[in-house]
């Protein structure tokens, strides 16, 4: 993987990073979760998928002989968002649509300076770079609660990659700001893979032809449980869900992702997720005001279905929760962040109120805090 370089800029903390990049980029969640856990750790919805989605991907189950088209996905999709169907492209979750930018993107031709937006999802910074793309990093400060402005991105970035709402940060950037990226020249890619866990999504791009340059990625695996399905899409201009189209190896998109994609995208799938995404909400709040009572930096303002919080010893203290059953997010392998941070997805309130009773008794353990 070629070398990263992070870009200093106003309130951007600069991280030096090595040949490798500096950490794990292929480090992810489902590796902190051993069996009989309590897992707070990988950012997918428990209890899902829902029954009627079962029933539907059950009843697609007699078409698996057939070779899958992913054409009547690509319908819902657009009008899931209000687009052309020549605007959208399914994939097989998020993680196959940065490989396909990746290699449909030719270093020093189509992109000369792709700068990647940290602390977020690290597949983006991983695929460019197996792709033969040189990175630079954008890294945003914990001072000012990883917030991002454009004048934090290089002016003659013709690739920029952020999260909306961010993993792992929790936080919504307005849409204005990220629409102030975009540019003649430029390809501005979003990651709204929880998008459909902010209720209203009044921050989302996904219905916006009219930015240029603009790609925006959906996963449906996070509100509804296809983490092992692998189900997602694209939309951005013509062109270049073109090019994405034609590196994208043939029915790499399954039946039954097809069907998922197509049940996910309806009136009655989106009212049920708004409806989730709302009932997140005062657990979310309640977690984030135990956690700072118990000593810890949260991140101001979390939107999505996970806090990003730091402890002065939050490495030993995850490792404390480790041996007692309760897997965390580490935050070192996230660039711009150190072993102090930690991710906690959010869960039921019983189990949330749980984790922070088990927190609280950890942290004041024979009379003391961690250290």
């Amino acid at each position: 993987m070629n070398t990263s370089q992070a870009h200093r800029a106003t309130s951007v903390h600069d991280q030096r990073v090595g040949e490798d990049g500096g950490v794990d980029l292929r480090h992810h969640g489902d590796a902190e979760v051993a069996p009989g856990m309590v897992d707070l750790a990988v950012n997918v919805r428990t209890g899902m998928p829902p029954g009627w989605l079962r029933q539907r991907l059950a009843s697609a189950i007699d078409g698996i002989a057939t070779y899958p088209d992913a054409r009547p996905a690509a319908d819902a999709i657009a009008g899931r968002h209000g687009r052309s169907v020549d605007d959208v492209l399914p994939t097989a979750g998020g993680a196959e649509a940065f490989t396909l930018l990746a290699r449909a993107l030719r270093p020093g031709v189509d992109v000369r300076r792709p700068v990647v937006v940290h602390p977020q999802f690290t597949e983006p910074e991983a695929a460019l770079g197996a792709a033969g793309h040189g990175v630079e990093r954008v890294i945003l400060s914990a001072d000012d609660g990883f917030r991002l402005r454009p004048e934090h991105v290089p002016g003659d970035a013709d690739l920029v990659v952020v999260g909306n709402p961010t993993n792992p940060t929790s936080v919504l950037h307005p849409a204005d700001v990220l629409t102030g990226l975009a540019r003649p020249g430029r390809i501005l890619v979003v990651d709204e893979a929880f998008m459909d866990a902010v209720p209203a999504e009044p921050e989302s791009l996904a219905g916006r032809p009219d930015i240029p340059g603009l790609v925006v990625l959906r996963s449906l695996t996070k509100t509804w449980g296809l983490a092992g399905l692998r189900a997602g899409y694209v939309a951005g201009p013509e062109p270049i869900i073109r090019a994405l189209r034609q590196v994208q190896p043939p029915w790499s998109v399954s039946s039954l992702a097809v069907e998922a994609i197509q049940a996910c995208v309806e009136p009655a799938a989106v009212a049920e997720a708004e409806r989730l995404a709302r009932a997140d909400a005062p657990v979310r709040e309640r977690l984030t005001s135990e956690l700072r009572r118990l000593g810890g930096q949260v991140v101001p303002h979390p939107r999505a279905p996970f806090v990003l919080v730091r402890f002065d010893d939050g490495d030993r203290l995850r490792q404390l929760l480790r041996d007692l059953g309760w897997a965390l997010r580490r935050g070192d392998t996230f660039p711009g962040l150190g072993p102090e941070w930690m991710r906690i997805a959010l869960r039921d309130e019983p189990t949330m109120n749980r984790f922070v009773a088990r927190l609280g008794a950890v942290l004041h353990r024979d009379g003391h805090q961690a250290e």
